[in-house]
Order: C-alpha cells, then structure tokens, then sequence
C-alpha cells in the first residue's frame, strides 16, 4: 500500500539510534524527506547519507529553546523546505531505580525537561513554521509523540519518566489535536506508546530476568517488540493517506500488556 509519504518532510528527533534511526530508515524507503535530528551522535545518520540523497541530519539539544527555534529556522531555509510531519521520539530513561520518596528536584526536572519541556518546544516550533507553509505541506501536516505504557500504568522507581510520557500522550496531545487544525485544518495529532523495546538504552535493564521476566509474564504476545515495529505503527499514523480521519488517538504497541511495572 502507498503510503503517500513521497518527497514529504519528515523530521525525526532523537534519530541517532534505536527506534528513531529504525524510523529514519523506514521513512527513507517509503520515499520521504527526512531530516534525522540528533544532539550528541552524528555518526549512525552520517553512516547512511552516503547511500541515501534524501536524508539530512541537524543538531540541537531540544532543551534548549533557542537550539529548537534556530533548528526550525535552519530546515526552512535548506533544500527540503518546511517540516510537514514530525515524529517527537527523543527522551530519556534514568536507568538507576529511584523512588519518589528518594527523588531529587535534580532528576525530577531534568527528566521534565528532556522529555516533556523539549517535545513541547518542538511542537511549538513546528505549528509556528506550519503557520506560513504552503496548504500542499499543511494537508500533510501531522505530530506523532512517541510516549509509552509506563504514562498508562506507572512505573515504579521511574516516577520522572512515567508522569512526563503520560503528560506527552494525554495532556500534549490532546490539546494539540484541538489547536492544528486552526493552523492546518487536515492536521492531525496523536501518540504511539510502545512497550518494552529491545533498545540499546534499555538492553542492560532487560538483561535482568527481574525486569524482563515480568515484562514478558504480563505481555500475552510473550515478546520484546523492535524498533521495527513501532516505526511501522509511526508511519502508518502519519500518513494522511491511510490515517487521515485519526486524530487524537493513543496507539499501544505491548504486544497486549496489562498491568504496571
């Protein structure tokens, strides 16, 4: 199926490995535009460019919001034009096990910041440029927030992480469902929240049958999904071909999880 992705903008945050260099790939064979942020490590998107014309790489560091807004300035400008789809996949996990009760502000805002705080400053950047885009990149326009099933059911020990993923799926997302389509009337908005990924940031916790055990005791399908299969479930969202009357919506990829962590 055609996915009507070809020559499109895709900017893909967080693009250096895992689920968003996976996504990076799969955006480049359906035809796209991707421009593959990243903030510390150029070289896996470098790695491909050689093979691929249609891929450009930015840096930024997201938390900042004067990086975001020169970033944003910077892709207008270059041979892609402006960003019709953006896919907000950067974040981090603390990997130590720390309870509220022992949670520092330290890591309580750095962790608000690099997930939520940055995902909103990307947003913000994308509408403002969408403001001034032709209509042919505003029938076209979508954001797909990668959150998580740890903003459904909590994570113990992961407090910081949990709470900013629930406030990208429901509060961010459903708020700028509602606020696109006074910019892009066929804008759309929604969020994938993937299960236990086999990631190189969490590969080390999944080496612990004290984490992956319950993980796959509570996950019906008995298995770890890739980074392939949340890239599939992000391009299918983000196609105004196939996905065009969703908006909204909060796509779980857990193989039929149920419970906490």
């Amino acid at each position: 199926m055609d996915l009507g992705l070809t020559n499109i903008h895709v900017l893909i945050t967080g693009a250096s490995g895992g689920i968003g260099l996976e996504t990076v790939k799969l955006y480049l064979s359906l035809g796209a535009n991707v421009t593959a942020h990243y903030n510390s490590n150029a070289k896996p998107i470098q790695a491909l460019q050689a093979s691929f014309p249609a891929l450009q790489c930015v840096q930024a560091d997201l938390s900042s919001e004067f990086a975001v807004k020169h970033m944003f300035d910077v892709l207008s400008g270059m041979p892609f034009g402006p960003v019709a789809v953006v896919v907000v996949n950067h974040g981090i996990w603390p990997p130590e096990d720390v309870p509220i009760v022992d949670m520092t502000i330290k890591q309580w805002d750095k962790t608000i910041s690099a997930n939520l705080t940055s995902s909103f400053l990307v947003c913000r950047e994308y509408l403002r440029h969408l403001r001034t885009a032709t209509d042919g990149v505003k029938d076209k326009a979508a954001i797909v927030l990668i959150g998580s099933v740890a903003g459904k059911y909590g994570e113990a020990n992961h407090g910081d992480y949990a709470i900013s993923k629930s406030a990208m799926m429901y509060g961010l997302t459903m708020t700028l469902k509602n606020e696109i389509v006074k910019i892009a009337p066929r804008g759309r908005v929604n969020s994938i929240a993937p299960g236990w990924v086999v990631t190189p940031m969490v590969q080390e916790a999944l080496n612990d049958p004290a984490v992956s055990g319950p993980a796959l005791a509570a996950t019906p399908l008995k298995k770890l999904a890739t980074p392939l299969d949340i890239a599939n479930q992000i391009s299918v969202l983000s196609s105004s071909v196939v996905s065009g009357h969703v908006t909204g919506q909060v796509v779980f990829i857990e193989g039929g999880c149920v419970g906490d962590f």
